[in-house]
Formats: structure tokens, C-alpha cells, sequence
């Protein structure tokens, strides 16, 4: 594999990784950047673990084979599902001195922080939920925090159909917030356990109580990479800085773009890429 310096790769399973890209780009904007959209098989959130970890080990190595000796898994199901494994079953043998990193820990690591009352919620996907990786990680860091779950199948297709607007939003975002509330009225911090989530943060705000923190994970895994790379020259030296961002995508590129642009804040120009 290429050893000269090349991109970062930023992949997920459809558009949401664009949210943590973007938060990204505006931290460490010198670097050259790969998103990999597999929209094709999306979503990834009702897969099984066999399969998200199959479809998330080819798109790292489409990215290894691109140039990137360090790739973000800017998703959460593949985070949760396949992440552990391609570090300590499938780097060890493709390449050592590459590294995937994921967006679960950087978030469990700091969010004990925000929360007064110890109770904390989490929106996810059901792929998210169902792997119980917050409630883990989050114990890991913080043991006296009660952590309450919530999946929110309906949310990524409102966001994905462009309805994220609408008055059907409005209806299943209090639908999941009663769920979760209920669970526990004093929880005062929630993480948005997706990144499709936050295009719908400012309706979900609306209808949360006043004194609840809600956090979104773009500007946390920006700030996690910076730290990262600070701490790890050995891995910094391996990412070019031209300041150039590629994207691609498993689907069709005209519906990428459009999309897409909606989650970055800016005009998007993609390439197919045939896995």
C-alpha cells in the first residue's frame, strides 16, 4: 500500500458523516480530506453486525487504498458495530501503522461532564441502541452515570426525504422525546447518538425542556481529531495538507450532490465508485 503522505478518509454510510466533516474541515482545515458516502447500502441502522461490519471493513480499505493511512468512521452503527474489530482483527494484518478511528468514544469521553444530575439520554438508531456501545464506553469514563436509550427509526429517513422541516417531523420528534423522558425525568443531557440528528436539533431543542444539554457530535470528533493528531506526530506526518476535499459515493452522484450539500453547508461534487 501507498506509504507517502495522502488524505484523512471520513466514511459513512450515507450523508450524516457530512455533519462531522464539516465540523472537521473548520478545526484542521489544512488537511486533504476523502468523504465515502456508501449510500447504496444504506442504512446501515437495521443491519445486522456481520453485515455493517462487512460494508464498513470494504469502504475502510477502499479508503486505505486511496491514499489514507488514517480513516474516520464518522457512523455511528459502524462505529458501534464494526469498529472494534477492524482494529484488533483486520489493521494487525492489512497494515499496522494505519489507523480507523471511531465517533463513540470521543463523545462518552466528555459527556459525564455536561451532566449535573448523572442521568443522561442517548437518540440513536436502533443498530446503535440494540449494541449497548454508549451505555459501555460511558461507564468506562463516568461510573456513576445512568445512561437511558432511545431508537428513533423514523428520524433518518425524515432527514434522507428532505421532511426534517415538516409537520411530520414535529410529530415523531416528540414521539421519541416522550419515550425517552419517561424513562427518567431527571435526565439534563442528550446525545444525538446520530449524525443525521443534528438537522433536526433546532426542532428537538423546541420541544426538550430548557434546562436539557443536547449535544451533537461534529464539533466533539473535530476536537478529538485535532487532540489526536497533536498527540500522534507518527500519524500526522502521514496526512498531507493540500486543503482539498474528494467525495464519493456509492449511488447515484446527481442525488448525492443535492443531498449532500444540505449537510455540508456547501456545493458538493462526487464521484461513483463501484464496490
Amino acid at each position: 500500500m501507498q506509504k507517502k503522505p495522502g488524505p484523512i478518509g471520513v466514511f459513512d454510510s450515507g450523508y450524516g458523516g457530512l455533519t462531522v466533516l464539516k465540523e472537521i474541515v473548520k478545526t484542521l482545515p489544512a488537511y486533504d480530506y476523502i468523504y465515502l458516502g456508501d449510500n447504496g447500502r444504506a442504512p446501515y441502522g437495521g443491519r445486522s453486525y456481520e453485515t455493517v461490519y462487512h460494508y464498513t471493513l470494504e469502504c475502510v480499505q477502499h479508503l486505505f487504498s486511496m491514499g489514507c493511512h488514517l480513516v474516520v468512521l464518522a457512523c455511528n452503527t459502524a462505529s458501534a458495530k464494526a469498529l472494534r474489530t477492524i482494529q484488533q482483527h483486520d489493521l494487525p494484518k492489512i497494515d499496522p501503522e494505519r489507523r480507523v478511528l471511531g465517533i463513540i468514544r470521543p463523545t462518552t469521553e466528555i459527556v459525564g461532564d455536561y451532566s449535573r444530575s448523572r442521568n443522561v439520554g442517548i437518540f440513536g438508531t436502533a443498530g446503535t441502541v440494540n449494541s449497548q456501545s454508549y451505555p459501555i464506553e460511558i461507564e468506562k469514563f463516568f461510573p456513576d452515570v445512568t445512561v437511558y436509550q432511545q431508537a428513533c427509526p423514523m428520524w433518518v429517513p425524515l432527514v434522507e426525504n428532505a421532511e426534517y422541516e415538516s409537520e411530520g417531523a414535529d410529530f415523531f420528534i416528540r414521539k421519541y422525546i416522550r419515550q425517552l423522558m419517561v424513562q427518567s425525568e431527571e435526565i439534563d443531557t442528550i446525545v444525538l447518538g446520530c449524525t443525521h440528528y443534528p438537522l433536526l436539533a433546532d426542532k428537538i431543542r423546541h420541544y426538550l425542556p430548557g434546562d436539557v444539554t443536547l449535544l451533537s457530535q461534529g464539533t466533539i470528533a473535530a476536537a478529538s481529531l485535532a487532540d489526536y493528531l497533536q498527540r500522534h506526530p507518527e500519524i500526522r506526518e502521514k496526512c498531507s495538507t493540500g486543503g482539498t476535499r474528494t467525495f464519493y459515493t456509492t449511488d447515484d452522484t446527481a442525488t448525492f450532490d443535492r443531498q449532500a450539500g444540505i449537510f455540508f453547508e456547501q456545493p458538493v461534487e462526487s464521484r461513483h465508485l463501484v464496490l
